[in-house]
């Protein structure tokens, strides 16, 4: 019998926030995003904490539309912002193994522009270690996964590369104190949630207006083991 996902589970789950295009959420949405990035981009952290009062969920989120992908944690290590305000970052959860799209995390970016202060407070704290060849094959398969799961198992025309979402990186599991994530996609009513085992992955996935769309994969370093018997 297929496990049905707790809603807490997804509730008290880190997000990965994977909207890129403007044309993926409502408007209204899209301006507060805005907002945020352009808060963020310009060091104006007060502004930014209120529209994250409002949307705890964007504490990682690039700008729509972006090239570099950088959070609002990449943007305070390239200001050189002060402790207080990345320490405030750092415990809404922003992710320290964050990486933007040339692969720059927070640390390196705090590293490159001098910033000494922060060196020590954005250097990653892992819990659940694993090599970073054994992320890299996760995350491949992963995406596989998703693609095929949001194209409604066929593979072609899936929502995921329709709404051409950024897809999670399991890297960034590593330094959860649980190492949940939550992944929704924008079309399908429901979502992945990813779990780290080890190393392997755990992925739930369903869409809500469709009943018994519920299902368990496993992600491994070799490929996808899918519920149903077989591998992708």
């Amino acid at each position: 019998m297929i496990r049905r996902l707790d809603a807490m589970a997804v509730e008290s789950s880190a997000q990965w926030d994977g909207v890129v295009r403007r044309d993926s959420i409502k408007e209204k949405w899209a301006a507060e995003r805005d907002r945020l990035s352009d808060a963020a981009h310009s060091g104006d952290w007060e502004t930014a904490f209120r529209v994250l009062d409002e949307n705890p969920e964007w504490i990682n989120s690039g700008r729509l539309e972006g090239r570099s992908a950088y959070g609002p944690l990449h943007q305070a290590a390239w200001h050189g912002a002060d402790v207080e305000t990345v320490g405030r970052l750092l415990a809404r959860g922003a992710w320290r193994t964050l990486r933007s799209t040339d692969g720059t995390r927070p640390v390196d970016i705090a590293v490159q522009r001098g910033h000494q202060h922060l060196v020590a407070l954005l250097s990653p704290a892992y819990r659940h270690p694993q090599p970073q060849d054994t992320l890299d094959r996760l995350r491949t398969h992963l995406h596989r996964l998703i693609h095929h799961r949001s194209g409604g198992g066929t593979g072609t025309d899936d929502l995921a590369t329709r709404h051409a979402l950024r897809l999670p990186d399991p890297a960034v599991l590593t330094e959860l104190d649980i190492p949940h994530l939550w992944f929704p996609v924008p079309g399908m009513y429901g979502g992945f949630h990813i779990r780290l085992q080890g190393s392997e992955l755990s992925v739930d996935s369903w869409v809500r207006v469709v009943g018994g769309s519920e299902r368990t994969d496993l992600v491994t370093v070799d490929g996808v083991r899918l519920q149903e018997g077989g591998t992708l």
